[in-house]
């Protein structure tokens, strides 16, 4: 049996144990090469734009399009999230921000002591 035909088997076989509850959990399998070019060509971002709207760096983004690397598996895993539903991963990371408000509580900052240094 060739290779491919042997891991449907297994994915089948994987799919079925967890559909009858025999299985708790499933294990996910990341492709080994993603075109981050395509997909970021798709969304119709610069390189800087993709990587600062995704929190990647711009050399990274650089050496994965050249094929000088390869993202690791955490990175393509959010590279799949993105190619699936970008606008779900740009609102997420965009909650995930403190806002202008929080940092300035954060700071002990308050609107009023902010506006005082600013009109000096």
């Amino acid at each position: 049996m060739s290779k491919l035909f042997e891991e449907l088997v297994q994915g089948t076989e994987e799919a079925r144990a967890y559909m009858e509850g025999e299985r708790n959990g499933y294990k996910v399998t990341l492709p080994e090469r993603i075109d981050v070019r395509g997909l970021r060509r798709r969304l119709r971002f610069s390189q800087n734009r993709f990587a600062d709207t995704f929190g990647l760096s711009v050399d990274a983004v650089r050496h994965w399009e050249s094929g000088r690397r390869n993202p690791e598996a955490a990175a393509r895993a959010l590279l799949l999230v993105i190619a699936h539903d970008p606008q779900v991963v740009m609102r997420a990371l965009a909650q995930s921000q403190p806002s202008k408000a929080k940092l300035d509580r954060r700071a002990g900052r308050t609107n009023k002591s902010v506006a005082q240094k600013v009109s000096r």
